[in-house]
């Protein structure tokens, strides 16, 4: 217990801390962001940032993974924002987090790994592209003085890490455009243009709403929702840091810790929040890999606000953006476009879905379950034709015998029923299911079916071969007469 802390605490403590500063100076103005599109103050997202990255930094199942205020959870609040108020928001984030306790109680966070590849390279495409998209507004129509630092920003960051990668380049970034900005008084948008930081520590806040069935109403289908997205874009983000840096992660006890932290958020002022891939993504490029990052970047976030929120204020909005752009750049799956000629048409059909949904609707949740949806169909109708009924007749023509390999399923069962050969005169038919598998009752009707229309005929037929699961199936819903099979076969 005491080497899995030290590993996960104090591996890179150097390079755990300095991602985590860069991530903080992320952290400000999309949570500032998130906050208008939601309809609160500034200081509603900021304090969840904070104490959503604190919270999970000790009981979520990712390290390394950052969270907090989030666009795909805020466009879910503005309804219950602007119709019943910002208390009703915190009760709606609490009840968020005990889905999610819930959820990684029943250990249903490991479910996530029936997300196909697929899926998972539209999620994150999709996701690069929103968050290059997010970053417009803040050049289209802007004046050359912040095209120039956005261009001066991506050459520091690319070209830096060959000279050395001491320090992160992003937050190099950051320091010389600032420094420039206020030195040279370059008329460019800042940080300080987004809105307002607070100026207090958050305060303990229970919610002020009746305790009533109609306020469980009102919240109950938001938070479910709230908690379905929140959850769905924290397991797939953990999965790419997973692929990322090579380690594993604990999905359900990272359910549980998202909801830990949407309980905690509210109470503290924040509202709901969940995992936020771009910063994951800098944290993780930057050299972190512990919970330490996750914790410095919540702390150093609160000492920006509280007590350098003056100096935070200057630092150019295009400074953010060049950061932003190298992390859409980096978590785009360039490779993914080159391998569409390679790839089977079925899987490029189910990446290119995700992600055009995704994009369309700015929903990730309707993007990964079209993606989810369509990966499975594809995969029922690839399974359903993996199915071979081989027939072979005896010395004699009296008897002949079928051989089932495959699997019997709703999809397949025509096919099944189809295979036989239901003319001539055989005296017996023997079919052998023991390289086969029924899964369903529509299976179990198949075989029925075909019984049926040979015993109408006149013709002994014997079935044998199958396996405990579907002798168990037959047993409580075949129909065929189960006495006239020869003793010692199996049903």
């Amino acid at each position: 217990m005491i080497s899995l802390a030290r590993q996960e605490w104090l591996a890179s403590p150097r390079r755990d801390l300095m991602a985590g500063t860069l991530v903080a100076l992320a952290l400000i103005p999309e949570a500032i962001a998130f906050s208008i599109i939601a309809g609160v103050d500034p200081a509603v997202g900021l304090y969840a940032s904070f104490v959503i990255a604190v919270t999970i930094s000790f009981v979520g199942g990712r390290p390394a993974m950052i969270s907090g205020a989030t666009g795909a959870m805020a466009l879910l609040m503005v309804l219950l924002v602007r119709d019943h108020g910002l208390e009703y928001l915190f009760a709606a984030s609490i009840l968020t987090g005990v889905f999610q306790i819930i959820v990684g109680v029943l250990k249903l966070g490991r479910y996530i790994k029936f997300v196909s590849r697929s899926v998972m390279t539209g999620f994150v495409n999709s996701l690069a592209i929103l968050i290059f998209m997010a970053q417009l507004p803040e050049l289209i129509g802007a004046n050359w003085q912040t095209w120039a630092m956005v261009a001066g920003g991506l050459a520091i960051i690319y070209l830096l890490p060959r000279l050395t990668k001491v320090i992160p380049s992003p937050l190099i970034a950051i320091v010389v455009l600032s420094g420039l900005a206020v030195w040279l008084n370059i008329d460019v948008r800042t940080v300080g243009d987004m809105g307002q930081m607070p100026s207090t520590l958050p305060v303990f806040h229970l919610p002020n709403v009746p305790l009533t069935w109609e306020t469980l109403a009102i919240i109950g289908p938001v938070a479910a929702t709230l908690a379905f997205v929140g959850l769905l874009e924290s397991l797939l983000t953990a999965n790419l840091l997973d692929d990322m840096t090579d380690t594993p992660s604990d999905k359900d006890m990272e359910s549980r810790g998202q909801g830990i932290a949407n309980i905690l958020s509210p109470l503290f002022g924040g509202m709901a929040g969940c995992a936020m891939i771009g910063q994951s993504i800098i944290n993780v490029t930057s050299g972190a890999r512990g919970r330490l990052s996750s914790l410095w970047a919540g702390l150093f976030l609160l000492f920006l606000i509280l007590v350098l929120q003056d100096w935070v204020a200057q630092i150019p909005m295009a400074a953010l953006v060049a950061v932003m752009i190298m992390v859409s750049v980096g978590t785009f799956d360039w490779g993914s476009v080159m391998r569409l000629r390679s790839t089977p048409m079925q899987s490029s059909i189910v990446m290119i879905a995700t992600t055009v949904t995704v994009v369309l609707t700015h929903d990730l949740s309707q993007g990964v379950m079209l993606g989810v949806i369509l990966s499975a169909v594809f995969f029922i109708r690839r399974l359903g034709k993996m199915i071979e009924v081989v027939e072979s007749d005896d010395s004699t023509d009296q008897v002949r015998r079928y051989t089932v390999r495959g699997h019997v399923f709703f999809v397949s069962a025509d096919l099944f029923a189809a295979a036989f050969e239901y003319h001539g005169q055989p005296e017996r038919v023997i079919i052998d299911l023991s390289d086969a598998h029924l899964w369903d009752i529509t299976a179990v009707a198949a075989v029925d079916k075909v019984v049926f229309r040979y015993r109408r005929r006149g013709v002994k037929v014997e079935v044998y071969g199958m396996n405990a699961a579907a002798q168990t199936l037959v047993a409580r819903t075949g129909k065929h007469d189960k006495a006239h099979l020869p003793a010692g076969l199996s049903h």
